[in-house]
């Protein structure tokens, strides 16, 4: 059989269903946004079955189907507890031509039920022709999360410029882009252009000057760990990217999502690797947004966590470069939790703190600089990011600060980019000793404090295959 995703109009038009059970109420609602005028026929019909069809005015006839129900129907759904039925139903219906779908029978249907997406205006229908509804229902997913949140308003809004267009934009071609390039632009803000912008975009492509692209930069956070644990606001971002600049710590996976016309330029930004420095990236990202177009500055875990992205966005708006913010997944949480630690746990943990292992200048900077003695009296968890190679002198501190030195501690390295690490338990007194022993490398995670205790060397709260 060979099906075309035909859309076909059925408001107003007889359709019947067939059952009354929970796969009839499945198909009820799949067709409810769509207007049809839809019969239930069942001899039983469950609770919510009969709600529904309460609420939408919904006929329902409650006894067994008779050849005379298919009389004046323009689809049917044969979707009861009895195969026969359903078998006799959907013969009868190939007799008078009446579009039927039979559940679990292909071969009986003359039109199939797709994975639905219904946003207003916007209807997507997805199918494997009944070979894999799994999968169909997984791109789904996918799809929905892409979707723009206001979508009808930006349908309502892209449809009424079409005579604007027409009106002020004589050019066929440049309509059709100003059409175009103002549908991308409101898919990948979310968002629709007040009426003054729009008449000046519609006064721009009317002359023949392009002003569809979005600009400036933004600071995005990639997530700690496996390219899916980026935001989809982070994900749509870099597929609209004209520059991405991007550090060592993403999963270079995410490459992949940038266009091929996307310029790459790597900076680096790993303890220990050679890197940009800073003032570099600040003077490349001015750069590359005066050039035009979006920049994404991607950052390993998220940019206000230790990633410097505050000094970014300060130095970019100062020139009067427009910079904007897309969270990321902090390590500072997630690392922790991949070795089945929690930050904070009841009657065990109240509050957690993040300090650096890493400040800017030279090493002997770093304890010089902290305050062990306050860090030493917090009760909550301390979390050190980029600690590893100064956790001798830093769990010698706060035992010198007052801290027990029994106090629970685990250093956890993430070193791959799916769920997997390698966690070093211990205590404050022998840790780092341990770590050292187990030849851990950089980036760690160095967790003090009872959570630490917490979980086991297989009880990650996390594993690569998780749904």
């Amino acid at each position: 059989m060979a099906y075309f995703p035909f859309f076909v109009d059925i408001g107003g038009k007889n359709g019947l269903i067939a059952g009354g059970g929970r796969i009839a109420l499945h198909k009820l609602q799949k067709l409810l946004p769509y207007g049809a005028k839809l019969q239930i026929v069942a001899p039983e019909v469950s609770e919510a079955m009969e709600q529904t069809a309460l609420e939408n005015d919904i006929c329902v006839i409650k006894r067994a189907f008779e050849p005379s129900d298919l009389n004046e129907m323009f689809f049917v759904i044969a979707a009861s507890d009895d195969a026969k039925v359903n078998a006799e139903i959907g013969r009868l219906c190939r007799e008078r031509g009446i579009l039927v779908n039979v559940v679990d029978d292909k071969e009986a249907c003359s039109f199939l039920f797709p994975s639905l997406v219904k946003e207003g205006n916007l209807s997507i229908g997805i199918s494997t022709e009944g070979t894999s509804p799994e999968v169909a229902a997984e791109l789904r997913s996918r799809v929905v999360s892409m979707i723009p949140a206001d979508m009808d308003a930006i349908l309502a809004y892209l449809g009424s410029l079409r005579p604007l267009a027409k009106a002020h934009v004589k050019d066929t071609g440049r309509r059709a882009a100003f059409l175009k390039d103002t549908a991308r632009v409101c898919m990948d803000t979310n968002a629709v252009f007040d009426e003054w912008e729009t008449m000046r975009r519609l006064e721009a492509y009317a002359h023949g000057e392009e002003a569809g692209h979005i600009e400036g930069v933004l600071l995005v956070g990639a997530g700690c760990g496996s390219f899916d644990l980026i935001t989809v606001r982070g994900l749509r971002a870099i597929r609209q990217a004209r520059v991405l600049v991007y550090d060592d710590l993403i999963d270079q996976r995410l490459l992949a999502y940038a266009s091929e016309r996307c310029e790459r330029i790597y900076v680096g930004k790993r303890s220990g690797r050679h890197s940009m420095a800073q003032e570099q990236i600040q003077k490349l990202l001015i750069q590359k947004a005066r050039e035009g177009g979006l920049v994404v500055r991607l950052k390993g875990g998220d940019p206000f966590v230790f990633g410097r992205g505050m000094e970014e966005m300060m130095a970019l708006r100062s020139e009067g470069i427009p910079a904007a913010y897309v969270p990321g997944v902090t390590s500072c949480v997630a690392i922790p939790a991949f070795a089945g630690i929690p930050v904070t746990h009841r009657e065990i943990s109240r509050s957690f703190h993040v300090i650096t292992g890493h400040l800017a200048g030279k090493a002997a900077d770093l304890c010089s600089k902290l305050d062990f003695a306050s860090l030493a009296r917090l009760e909550g968890t301390l979390v050190f990011l980029m600690g590893l190679e100064r956790l001798m002198e830093s769990a010698a501190r706060l035992i010198a600060a007052g801290k027990a030195p029994g106090t629970p501690a685990a250093a956890v390295v993430h070193g791959t980019f799916d769920a997997s690490v390698a966690v070093v338990r211990g205590t404050l007194a022998d840790i780092a000793e341990k770590a050292a022993e187990a030849a851990m490398q950089a980036p760690a995670v160095i967790i003090v404090g009872r959570v630490a205790a917490l979980g086991g060397a297989h009880e990650g709260c996390m594993e690569e295959n998780t749904i």
